[in-house]
């Protein structure tokens, strides 16, 4: 591309402006005769069409200009009507994309353009009528000699200004300062299916469509007062049966020598089948097309116009639904029918609420929302949310096929003051969660408080990782002691987190999210390798104590397949003692096991460490299995200790202490250990030694503590 000139970035594509000139030569010499050979004609018209393409991208005025050109031409003797008739239809079309090198919009520029249409006819017309004048004068000072000269001539002038003004393609009006139509074209006519002598007749304000009449009349006053030279606006005219034609209209002031305004004219194009087509897009554009429901972008537009809105206050409601198994559906029957089942169901939500105008747009895959407003409480909602949930409930026939199906929806409503499009979707989509989390068919409203607990959940789980590598973890150990002679034979470690900002936290609130998220076995792994390690310097400290250290595994941990290697490097990197370590697993993670996992069980016993089924009695219990398995120790489930108490002794004491009294023969049969968890009160240890359980552990023989408390114990200190 050459460009010639610059005004602030913007200039004349040379290229281009060849190309057009070349092309309006064509144009010009199809007409019929010219006086110039087809080069000379050329290089005329792109000396114009450069001169007309500066004047556009500089500040002068555009009008002189462009009348200069008219007149240029006239005075070339290129005075077919089709000549300036040629460049004023292709000067707002093509001149902007082909000879003008616009790299971003220029202000101003469409003004410009129809400033610089309006001159050059203007000029083009001027110069004929000069020219007219000329031959009149030279006539009159020899008419004598050529008085019918002289008036053919005239005749000629006048057929070719008419020429240019009726022979255009596209409707051109002229209108007084009133509104007054003085003249209009047979293409403006025939636009609006009216006689040229009918719209001589009319105001011009009678033509416009109601719903621009207003903002017509407005832009009408501002040209008259002189805000504007000219303007361009895309607006609909009233044809005379009645239906509506869209167009594009330029509309320019022209003035009296001293200012005054004199007319408007206008330069009308009928853009209406272009005007439709861009409705169709944005339709496509803003709706589902399998449904036909408005789409995710349009629900946005519309809920972000009431939550921008500032007058009047009110609420609005959210209803995000999705359908239940619906992946199932399309997995077992095909893509096809979950089309016809999606398209049957986006019928019925819009049936269900279209009698009080809720909008109701397709979100994607089988999500659809309800946009709930003018709403005053809750229960407006909720209402809908019942009426839907019906509607989605009936029953389905689908060619041969019944289905049912149901639906969870997540409710929001929420004052349209301090709030936003995306926090009511992002409560939506957590409370549509929260629905299906509790089963299928219902709906669930947002609590500000639960969400608030679930984004605390989610913090802690993304700060784990962390955690770990910042060493925030750290262990507290129960007792275990034994119930004939009080002795502490052992220690449970028992994990908590430091949180900088938390404090102590609970196992409760973060080993569920490290199961949740895989850190559990990163998690483990710390905790067996640090347990080993402070059970070895209890073991060099205190040898004759025994003192042995318990374990969990996770069930993950358990399954993983270096969970042998790890344990006997924790062992071996510690110097523990093999028999001194004791791995807990659940009875439901023991119970089961079976090809891989039971020889992982078997080896880890090879290993020499101590196996115990922690919560025994809680899971399922297959105790012809139990014999087969490397185990050591059997820890009772704390709701059977919690019937113990004898505080208040009832038919369910009795049925707990005939549990107990089972499972303990069962371990000894089986020449396990038995340890009691939860073991808060003496008359529960009374009853356990009356069972002759072997151990146990709870508040009653000293809560979780630092490793410290365990050191301070082996050393005989009574705190």
């Amino acid at each position: 591309m050459s460009a010639v000139g610059d005004s602030g970035g913007y200039a004349v594509d040379q290229t281009g402006a060849q190309r057009y000139a070349a092309d309006w030569t064509r144009a010009v010499r199809a007409l019929g005769f010219v006086p110039l050979s087809p080069a000379e004609t050329e290089r005329l018209l792109l000396g114009h069409t450069l001169r007309l393409a500066r004047v556009l991208l500089h500040g002068e005025p555009v009008t002189p200009a462009a009348e200069e050109v008219g007149r240029a031409l006239v005075a070339a003797h290129l005075i077919e009507p089709g000549v300036v008739g040629w460049a004023v239809r292709t000067l707002a079309v093509r001149f902007p994309t082909e000879v003008l090198d616009v790299r971003a919009g220029l202000p101003g520029l469409v003004e410009r353009v129809s400033a610089a249409q309006a001159g050059l006819a203007t000029g083009f017309a001027g110069a004929l009528r000069d020219r007219t004048f000329a031959q009149q004068e030279r006539i009159a000072r020899s008419a004598w000699q050529a008085r019918d000269t002289v008036e053919r001539a005239l005749r000629d002038s006048e057929a070719r200004f008419r020429a240019v003004f009726s022979g255009a393609a596209i409707g051109i009006g002229i209108a007084g300062i009133d509104g007054t139509i003085i003249d209009v074209n047979q293409s403006f006519a025939d636009m609006l299916g009216y006689t040229i002598e009918e719209l001589r007749q009319k105001n011009v304000a009678s033509l416009f469509h109601a719903d621009d009449a207003a903002g017509m009349f407005e832009l009408y006053q501002e040209l008259i007062e002189g805000k504007h030279e000219a303007v361009r606006v895309e607006k609909r005219y009233h044809r005379k049966d009645g239906t509506a034609v869209w167009t594009d209209l330029a509309v320019s002031l022209i003035r009296h020598d001293d200012g005054r305004p004199r007319f408007t004219v206008a330069v009308v194009e009928d853009i209406t089948e272009r005007y439709a087509l861009q409705q169709r897009l944005r339709f496509q554009a803003l709706h589902d097309p399998l449904t036909g429901l408005p789409n995710r972008t349009l629900f946005f537009e519309s809920l972000g116009r009431l939550v921008n809105r500032t007058h009047p206050p009110g609420r609005v409601g959210v209803c995000f639904l999705d359908l239940d198994g619906f992946k199932a559906i399309n997995d077992s029957l095909g893509h096809d029918l979950g089309d016809r089942l999606l398209v049957l169901i986006a019928r019925r939500l819009a049936d269900s609420v279209a009698d009080r105008g809720y909008l109701v747009a397709r979100m994607g895959g089988d999500e659809f929302v309800i946009l709930v407003d003018g709403i005053a409480r809750i229960e407006d909602v909720t209402a809908v949310a019942e009426t839907v949930l019906a509607a989605v409930a009936a029953p389905v026939h689908i060619g041969d096929q019944q289905l049912a199906v149901s639906a969870s929806i997540g409710i929001v409503d929420s004052d349209l003051a301090g709030t936003s499009a995306t926090e009511l979707m992002k409560a939506a989509d957590t409370t549509l969660y929260w629905a299906k989390a509790e089963g299928r068919g219902r709906w669930a409203v947002y609590d500000p408080e639960r969400s608030a607990r679930d984004i605390a959940r989610s913090a802690l789980a993304a700060e784990l990782p962390t955690a770990l590598d910042r060493g925030e973890f750290v262990l507290h150990y129960q007792p275990i002691v034994s119930l004939l002679d009080g002795r502490m034979l052992a220690v449970e470690a028992l994990v908590r987190w430091q949180h900088p900002e938390r404090g102590l936290v609970g196992p409760d609130r973060f080993i569920g999210l490290a199961e949740e998220t895989g850190l559990i076995v990163r998690l483990g792994e710390w905790v067996l390798r640090q347990s080993c390690r402070d059970a070895q310097r209890w073991h060099a400290d205190f040898p004759e104590a025994r003192l042995v250290v318990s374990v969990n595994l996770a069930a993950r941990q358990a399954d993983a397949p270096a969970i042998v290697d790890t344990v006997a490097d924790a062992l071996a990197d510690s110097g523990l003692p093999a028999e001194l370590l004791q791995l807990e697993l659940t009875e439901s993670a023991v119970m089961g096991s079976a090809g891989e996992p039971l020889r992982t069980l078997y080896r880890l016993a090879a290993l020499g460490v101590r196996l115990a089924v922690d919560d025994f009695g809680t899971g399922y219990s297959n105790l012809a299995y139990l014999r087969r398995l490397p185990i050591t120790c059997l820890k009772l489930a704390g709701p059977f200790v919690e019937g113990l108490r004898g505080d208040q002794p009832s038919a369910a004491d009795h049925r707990d202490v005939r549990i107990v009294d089972a499972l303990v023969r069962l371990a000894h049969a089986l020449e396990l250990w038995v340890t009691a968890e939860a073991v808060e009160t003496e008359a529960q240890a009374e009853r356990l030694r009356s069972l002759r359980c072997d151990s146990a552990q709870g508040r009653l023989f000293g809560p979780p503590g630092p490793a410290e408390t365990i050191v301070a114990r082996l050393r005989g200190d009574p705190s």
